[in-house]
């Protein structure tokens, strides 16, 4: 195993993974630009369940419905394709969950790709989403924060994640508790453009922000 840096914002987020042709990237096309995302291998089951989706077009034409300046920006929802304005949204898969990766390596630094999923209190093994995903935006985290948060969930950042959040916006608090399964390698502006679009109720952008994701790798 050897460790991949990043480029771009994302330089100091590093992703333990297999290097070579087997590595999987995907293109998230929007109408503020693309983004491109690399999978981690330490995460199969939801890169194979990513991978697997994309390749059958099921995002296709599903919209980014759950958007949060300087949070994340939320999409995956098979009831988003087509949905009216004023039809709830974030509750819709592919009938089944996902097995819960979550590695120490991953975090939530700006760009991370991670699964959606239900609460603690309904889903204690914090199984993830079979299809909502969001991306990390993130605000500048404290190093008082990335302490505390230590102290409560009871591990250690290694040297290069702290570097990597003292450099970054990032969400380190839900480090641990979602799994991070892909990081963006190209278009890191793509995600202030959507983060920045107006939201309604629900944090629904106003105008639908639609993808489109192919396997480019």
């Amino acid at each position: 195993m050897k460790k991949l840096i990043f480029g771009s914002i994302a330089a100091l987020f590093l992703m333990a993974s297999s290097c070579g042709d087997s590595t999987r990237v995907a293109l998230i096309e929007t109408e503020y630009g693309n983004m491109k995302v690399e999978l981690s291998d330490l995460t199969p089951q939801h890169r194979d369940n990513f991978v697997k989706l994309v390749e059958e077009g099921f995002y296709d034409d599903l919209l980014f419905h759950r958007v949060i300046d300087g949070f994340m920006i939320q999409g995956g929802d098979p009831n988003s394709k087509d949905a009216g304005p004023n039809v709830p949204l974030g509750s819709g898969g592919p009938g089944y969950k996902v097995p819960a990766e979550i590695v120490p390596e991953l975090i939530h630094v700006k760009g991370a790709l991670a699964a959606a999923r239900q609460g603690d209190q309904v889903n204690p093994q914090k199984e993830s989403s079979g299809s909502q995903f969001y991306i990390v935006h993130g605000q500048p985290v404290q190093t008082q924060m990335l302490e505390q948060l230590q102290r409560q969930k009871g591990y250690e950042y290694t040297e290069e994640q702290l570097a990597a959040y003292a450099n970054n916006p990032g969400t380190p608090f839900l480090d641990q508790d979602y799994t991070v399964f892909g990081m963006v390698i190209e278009g890191m502006d793509v995600i202030d453009k959507i983060a920045a679009v107006r939201t309604a109720a629900g944090n629904r952008p106003v105008e639908p922000v639609k993808m489109k994701i192919t396997m480019i790798r």
